[in-house]
């Protein structure tokens, strides 16, 4: 079988496509024929060597997935069931063996291409703002990066959670693509405190959440309401990790929070099941709806990393493994 691999740690540039064996499944793993694969933010770190899990070369890059059943082994799944999946890497391969505790129904409304951009994202975007945040209907959500992954599925997951959200994005196109993934309101980053503020009334919002970092850290926090919590998801803005000066928390009474979705998830047996099952009506009354971006093939996968790299992407990426 085909499978894109990182030989050597020096970026996605140096992705292979190459043959290898199918995996042979152990006692509580699903094997599943991959049809989409969702292009993710620690591929890329893979890719370099730098994300926080350091598999040693060859690896198979490949954290979510969609596909069908071939074998279900000791699960509940039926073989030519649909289904995705998601782990820490491996899974952009013609063949997998997904753990079935990361493995989950795929309902009949969604492509496989959406299938592909559900896990991760979603899974992240609802532990965030439920486990972290503890979001609650009427609440209001600010999402920086909110044209990407992560911030098209908080976006949604808030609606979900009958929250208004504010999307705060980079270009004009972006603020399209956050309107047409739910948005209540989308505004440009330039003078973002302002307009929220304005927005708001001048209250500010109950929850922030940074996927983005840098410059913006200080201003979104004064966008805070009381009480309100600033969710740390990541640092795409690759500008350093800001620092917080905590004197800015007593003020309004607000939190920082860090939100370490995947090593909390993958320590606790049935969390991501869990989870799943709390977004399954949401996906089945259409407040979630994945928004794809560009697809590439299997050698596409360099390529549609370097894409995110240079925060070209809107929407989810995913790679089609087959047609």
């Amino acid at each position: 079988m085909r499978a894109v691999q990182v030989e050597t740690t020096t970026g996605p540039a140096d992705l292979k496509v190459n043959d290898i064996p199918e995996p042979t499944p152990g006692a509580d793993d699903v094997l599943v024929e991959v049809h989409s694969v969702g292009v993710s933010f620690p591929d890329l770190l893979l890719s370099r060597g730098e994300y926080q899990m350091k598999p040693e070369p060859p690896f198979n890059l490949g954290v979510d997935f969609a596909g069908v059943v071939r074998d279900p082994g000791s699960s509940d799944f039926t073989t030519g069931q649909r289904v995705a999946g998601v782990a820490g890497w491996g899974n952009a391969a013609e063949v997998v063996a997904s753990p079935k505790i990361w493995t989950f129904p795929l309902p009949d409304a969604m492509s496989f291409d959406e299938g592909a951009a559900l896990p991760m994202n979603y899974l992240t975007a609802q532990f965030a703002l439920k486990d972290r945040g503890g979001v609650k209907e009427g609440d209001t959500v600010l999402v920086h990066g909110a044209a990407g992954g992560v911030g098209t599925a908080t976006i949604q997951v808030a609606k979900g959670y009958g929250a208004r959200s504010i999307a705060v994005v980079s270009t004009p196109e972006k603020v399209q693509v956050a309107l047409d993934a739910g948005a209540d309101d989308a505004i440009l980053i330039e003078g973002f405190r302002d307009k929220v503020k304005e927005l708001t009334g001048g209250r500010g919002v109950d929850i922030v959440l940074d996927v983005v970092g840098g410059d913006l850290f200080t201003d979104s926090l004064r966008c805070l309401a009381e009480q309100g919590r600033l969710l740390v998801v990541g640092f795409a803005a690759g500008q350093g990790i800001p620092e917080v000066k905590v004197n800015r928390l007593l003020l309004n009474n607000v939190d920082v929070r860090g939100v370490g979705w995947g090593a909390y998830a993958m320590t606790r047996q049935d969390f991501m099941q869990q989870q799943w099952r709390e977004l399954l009506p949401m996906i089945e009354a259409g407040a979630i709806k994945p928004p794809i971006g560009a697809t590439y093939d299997m050698d596409g996968f360099g390529p549609a990393l370097i894409d995110m790299d240079h925060r070209l992407t809107l929407g989810k990426s995913v790679v089609r493994v087959r047609s």
